[in-house]
């Protein structure tokens, strides 16, 4: 699996993103900076979190116009599997590969703590090496990941099993503790949580690796 990672001013989970995809993928991973226009030949992309251009205007709002993310947004169009974590998903809910928008967290607060995540589900091309199991941890770092969309959004996102991860104990307002969704072609994936911190078993678990196995066995 060819993987890549997208890299904007004040990115800083970006290397974290690059040492989980080469662990499971066991080989090199592109960095990409912003500015380029033309992703290299990869199977996979990772938006990671961070703060993207300080978060100045909305979180995600300028990195979404990167030069990079025309060809990114073309490129998921095509098929390619994308995934957003935390300032990530900010980023694609702001180029409108997702749907719905990230707002501040309930309360005002910075929240940074392991949470546990319900798998809503368990056959995208994300979650299918998760197997029989309903429920994972990970850990969220955020400020602005109280996840919104109208009712006629929401119902579509139910209705298409577009809701990928929920949480068990909502640490931010998001409606309906939405913490994860994809889109309605399954190949892109945005969620508050960070799966790239939790990979190795003292620091932050190992709960992260099957959502990146899953990618892989769904590239097979």
């Amino acid at each position: 699996m060819k993987t890549a990672v997208i890299v904007f001013p004040a990115s800083n989970c970006d290397r974290d993103a690059q040492v989980a995809l080469e662990k499971v993928s066991r080989r090199p991973v592109e960095m990409v900076w912003h500015g380029e226009t033309t992703l290299p030949p990869v199977d996979f992309v990772v938006i990671p979190g961070g703060f993207s251009y300080g978060d100045y205007l909305r979180s995600g709002a300028i990195a979404a116009r990167s030069p990079i993310m025309q060809d990114v947004i073309k490129k998921a169009g095509q098929g390619l599997p994308v995934a957003g974590f935390c300032n990530g998903f900010q980023v694609l809910t702001e180029s409108g590969l997702l749907p719905g928008a990230l707002m501040r967290n309930k309360g005002l607060r910075f929240v940074c703590r392991q949470q546990t995540l319900n798998i809503k589900n368990p056959s995208s091309m994300f979650t299918k090496s998760y197997k029989e199991r309903s429920e994972i941890t990970m850990p969220v770092a955020h400020f602005d990941g109280n996840y919104y969309a109208d009712d006629e959004t929401l119902n579509k996102l139910r209705k298409n099993k577009q809701i990928i991860f929920t949480y068990k104990d909502n640490p931010n307002g998001s409606v309906n503790d939405i913490a994860g969704i994809c889109n309605e072609a399954g190949n892109v994936l945005g969620m508050m949580p960070h799966p790239e911190r939790a990979i190795d078993p003292m620091h932050g678990g190992t709960d992260g690796l099957d959502l990146f196995k899953s990618v892989l066995e769904s590239l097979r």
